[in-house]
């Protein structure tokens, strides 16, 4: 696959998604936007890969929120950042996304790790959420997300009054999972990576669904069925039996039900 904003690397089970704008502070545009859901797309549909890591170029700069730099100028919404649909495909992804914190993760960029399934940073890395401070907002991802893992109050803290974090106090929050020294942060990842990468494909497949339908509504039920129906009951003695005597015009062998 190639992109122009990002770039996509695979090492045996593991895809790295790597925000490729550092003089730039790796901000979203739309492009890049686009990038990032057109690759993880990709990755949805092999089999290679376990396990993916998001990060960033350079060695300061996670991701720095969104820029609309060259869009349309209009209400409507070819005028309109398109993060959601970034974020989206992270969340729907079946496979565990990671985000490997390198340095600032601020407005978009720390929503940005919030969405991924886990998180690991290195020790000198920032994290804020800056939107009020610039007139921005954020009703769904930022803000339900970043509730279920710091808490109601501490979210709306974090909202408020946007205060920057460091990677250590991040931790103590409940912000991220892992802290490690900043030459360790990509080995670190990779062992992570790996690790999880180890268990059992359909199981943790389920497990992110599970997680997701709290939030997801019809998709997230939609996609927690449609998964376990085409996976499990499919494959069963029950459907096996079932389909055959509805095109044998038969009654089923009920004793077959259940297996």
């Amino acid at each position: 696959m190639q992109f122009e904003e990002i770039l996509y690397e695979e090492d045996g089970p593991i895809g790295t998604i790597t925000l490729n704008r550092p003089h730039d502070g790796n901000m979203f545009t739309e492009r890049m936007c686009h990038e990032i859901r057109d690759c993880i797309n990709e990755i949805r549909r092999e089999t290679r890969t376990r396990v993916v890591v998001i990060t960033g170029a350079g060695d300061k700069f996670f991701c720095t929120g969104g820029r609309k730099d060259g869009m349309e100028n209009s209400t409507l919404y070819a005028g309109v950042l398109p993060t959601l649909e970034m974020y989206e495909s992270i969340d729907k992804l079946q496979k565990p996304v990671i985000a490997s914190v390198n340095g600032f993760a601020v407005g978009g960029g720390n929503v940005l790790q919030v969405v991924c399934d886990v998180t690991i940073a290195k020790e000198s890395a920032i994290f804020r959420q800056v939107g009020p401070m610039v007139g921005s907002f954020d009703g769904g991802y930022g803000t339900w997300y970043l509730e279920d893992l710091v808490g109601k109050k501490r979210a709306k803290d974090i909202w408020y009054r946007n205060p920057k974090m460091s990677a250590r106090e991040a931790l103590e929050i409940g912000l991220v999972n892992k802290v490690v020294p900043d030459d360790q942060l990509k080995a670190a990842t990779r062992e992570y990576a790996l690790e999880i990468a180890q268990r059992g494909a359909f199981a943790l497949a389920s497990i992110k669904g599970a997680f997701n339908a709290r939030h997801g509504g019809v998709s997230g039920l939609s996609r927690m069925a449609h998964d376990l129906l085409l996976r499990g009951y499919l494959e069963s003695e029950e459907h096996d039996e079932l389909a055959a005597s509805f095109a044998e015009r038969r009654a089923p062998d009920a004793s077959k039900f259940g297996h």
